[in-house]
């Protein structure tokens, strides 16, 4: 155990959860630093299949030549509206800065036509229709692409949405509209009376609790937090995000049953989408010596984790491997996160952690031949 007291502090992350990833964008989804001439305005509606309301908001992404982006994200409503493609002399808005591009003696860039690109939305336990955008954009300078439907995925309980969203009343819901507005404006104190006025009107209403305990995260109050995420398990406990507000607050207190126990709920829900609560959910049992579940964990974690968004995932699993005596693999999964580190403590402390298994391993078959 003092082995993992000492690498704690990188293994260990206060990961963000429970919070979209934000995109920074300007005015109709374009990024902020970029100069579009020409282009066409797309818009459209997200909705989900079988009629529930969007209660979060689902990213917006184009598929490129393969290479994928999040140009803006849906109202509350569903809507999304984007400049896309023209030539640009900065990043654009649908094509990704690496996306291949010519560069002609003007310093403008030509980028990959509506026939290259496809456009999909994208939220927590769902999959999206494909829309391809060729044949549908043309030289128009407004098009409206409809509806992209999104349909539940088989073995998942639990969403980022809620029903009891569509069962509030109004006063409430505006309430709610409100308080989020001013979320987004970083006012937390006005954001927490109008969220606090939504659960009193509506005390079921799930997510207008898990925005309270996220905004008392922002105002550091962790123990109303706690309970503002509790309440929306209450009142709705197949709403996912108040879990990863739990599995945040138990990270951050580095409070092992807690995180033990709130990841596994997660993970109850939706095994599939949350590789960092995979995560979560190994370091809780390694830091409890139950090795065999945090390997089982580790393991489970990567297998889903195809764009890898926690390399951490190799780091503990290498570890728990090396506490096992499996000193080859390891080595491999060590290896594995060395090449995709980017801070240089992280690198710092996988080259060491390399040089001491080779140390063990070497030991362990130097033993082995004094034996035999």
């Amino acid at each position: 155990m003092q082995r993992f007291l000492a690498s704690a502090c990188l293994v260990l992350i206060v990961a963000s959860v429970g919070s979209a990833q934000s995109v920074r964008s300007g005015r109709n989804g374009l990024d902020s630093n970029s100069t579009a001439t020409g282009g066409v305005f797309l818009s459209g509606t997200v909705v989900i299949d079988g009629g529930d309301v969007l209660t979060d908001a689902a990213e917006i992404q184009t598929v490129c030549r393969g290479q994928r982006r999040t140009v803006t994200r849906t109202d509350s409503h569903g809507s999304f509206s984007f400049q896309f493609g023209g030539r640009e002399t900065a990043s654009d808005a649908g094509f990704g800065a690496d996306t291949p591009a010519v560069e002609h003696r003007t310093g403008m860039f030509d980028r990959p036509t509506p026939q290259d690109c496809e456009l999909q939305a994208a939220l927590v336990g769902f999959s999206s229709d494909i829309v391809q955008l060729g044949g549908r954009v043309s030289g128009d300078e407004s098009v409206i692409i409809g509806r992209i439907v999104l349909h539940r995925l088989a073995n998942v309980e639990g969403f980022t949405i809620s029903a009891t969203t569509a069962q509030a009343p109004a006063a409430a819901k505006k309430a709610f509209e409100k308080g989020r507005e001013q979320q987004s404006k970083g006012k937390w104190d006005e954001a927490q009376k109008l969220l606090e006025k939504a659960v009193a009107l509506d005390p079921k209403f799930a997510v207008a609790w898990y925005e309270l305990g996220r905004v008392q995260l922002q105002k550091n109050d962790p123990a109303a937090a706690r309970n503002a995420f509790q309440q929306s398990v209450a009142a709705d406990p197949k709403y996912i995000n108040p879990y990863r507000g739990l599995v945040q607050l138990a990270q951050r207190e580095r409070n092992w049953a807690e995180l033990a126990e709130a990841s596994e709920k997660l993970l109850a829900l939706n095994p599939v989408s949350f590789p960092e609560a995979w995560f979560s959910n190994a370091i809780s049992h390694y830091s409890q010596g139950n090795l065999g579940a945090a390997e089982k964990s580790a393991r489970r974690g990567l297998q889903i984790d195809s764009e890898h968004r926690v390399p951490k995932l190799e780091y503990l699993l290498g570890v728990v491997l090396m506490e096992e005596r499996g000193y080859d693999e390891a080595g491999k999964h060590i290896q594995i996160f060395l090449n995709q580190a980017t801070q240089a403590a992280d690198v710092a402390e996988a080259r060491s952690k390399l040089d001491e298994i080779t140390r063990l391993s070497t030991a362990a078959s130097l033993a082995l031949a004094e034996k035999k």
